[in-house]
């Protein structure tokens, strides 16, 4: 429990990270089947429940406008509390309208706190120590979806749990374990001031751009990758299962030494290394014929999620610190851009031909290895890119 450990910012951080997953985990494992067996659901509602999922994420940086009335610790809590309670009434409303209401719910706490614990995050922890403090916060997210997916076996497979007991459940712990949080940590003092206003300055253009491609590659992932070994290899629900398992056995054992070795060798080598391993990997995708081989693929693919890390302790250490959180609102909001038209538009390239959406993968992974040339090696609010210095709003 929360209480047994030093009441540092890292701690309260860490276990925030935990609870997160536990949680989502359980809504997004469920919600296929849920949505078919009780709401019966045809592609065109869960269509729409996906776009209102993303729609939080778009409007990420309204954060701002929430931090004039409150603090930024208690607004990560209030987000978490709120993602709980979504999850917790779920099974409750096994209609298309009642799904869209508890999904816009789940996931406006979901991406609030996502924007506000990053921005946490960045402000709390020392620039030396982020990039390991958040490879261990991907290993605490690893184990709680573990945690997750195991009990969700157990209960539903052996005990014949319903869905809404299921949800209700895991809610109902997400809940109680953020009122044990927010009772056991006291507030913690920001070093820096933050503006309550909606940063966009021109310095901050190769971060944001990429933050974009990264939220390109990350739909392409999602949507597509998965899809690939399900319609082209006959993947079971079992076999899907099994590979999310294996990426989060190799995010809990490695997620803190990737963390750790981006603090050594720097930015700039992290994110070309991650570029070049992407374009070859997205090319792959389009040339495998063995699903044996696509789930390797999809485990590598899994693996370099990690590798994004670089991308925040960047922005750390070139943002001026009033910034930080201003900016996170708006780094998510450009993150989700991509969501809002690129699952359409490669949907009905997938059709025509499935390769060209992962060709199309590739060329976003050979502009992101673009960009990341531009980093510097030792990156500053004085050595921004490596084009210019000490950049001008």
């Amino acid at each position: 429990m929360p209480f047994r450990f030093a009441r540092t910012p890292e701690n309260m951080l860490l276990a925030m990270a935990f609870i997160m997953p536990l949680v989502f985990s359980v809504w997004m494992v469920l919600l296929n089947n849920f949505v078919v067996e009780r709401a019966a659901f045809t592609g065109k509602e869960i269509g729409i429940l996906q776009s209102l999922r993303e729609i939080p994420g778009f409007l990420a940086f309204t954060v701002i406008y929430l931090l004039l009335f409150i603090k930024e610790q208690r607004l990560a809590l209030l987000s978490l509390g709120v993602t709980c309670f979504g999850v917790m009434i779920t099974g409750f409303y096994p209609t298309a309208l009642g799904l869209y209401i508890t999904t816009i719910i789940m996931s406006a706490g979901f991406h609030y706190f996502e924007t506000v614990n990053q921005s946490l995050t960045l402000q709390w922890i020392k620039k030396e120590d982020t990039a390991h403090f958040l490879g261990r916060a991907l290993s605490a997210k690893s184990i709680a979806s573990l945690l997750a997916f195991s009990s969700i076996w157990l209960l539903m497979e052996y005990f014949q749990w319903d869905y809404q007991n299921t949800y209700l459940l895991f809610g109902a712990i997400g809940l109680l374990a953020t009122i044990i949080l927010a009772a056991s940590f006291p507030r913690f003092e920001q070093k820096e001031e933050q503006h309550k206003k909606i940063i966009l300055r021109k310095r901050y253009w190769l971060f944001y751009s990429l933050t974009f491609f990264s939220g390109a590659r990350r739909q392409i992932f999602v949507v597509f990758a998965g899809f690939l070994m399900v319609e082209k290899f006959g993947y079971s629900v079992a076999e899907v299962s099994a590979l999310f398992l294996i990426n989060y056995v190799f995010n809990w054992l490695f997620a803190a030494k990737i963390g750790k070795l981006i603090g050594i060798i720097g930015e700039r080598r992290t994110l070309i290394f991650e570029y070049i391993g992407l374009a070859i990997l997205f090319v792959s995708y389009g040339l495998v014929e063995s699903g044996t081989w696509a789930a390797v693929l999809y485990v590598i693919d899994h693996l370099l999620f990690a590798l994004a890390i670089a991308i925040k302790t960047y922005f750390q250490k070139i943002a001026d610190p009033k910034d930080i959180a201003a900016s996170a609102g708006v780094s998510f909001t450009i993150n989700h851009i991509a969501a809002v038209f690129i699952p359409a538009l490669l949907g009905l390239v997938w059709v025509y031909d499935n390769s060209l959406v992962f060709f199309v993968g590739a060329g976003f992974a050979v502009c992101s290895l673009l960009l990341s040339t531009l980093v510097p090696m030792q990156p500053s609010q004085d050595n921004i890119t490596r084009l210019t210095r000490a950049e001008v709003n």
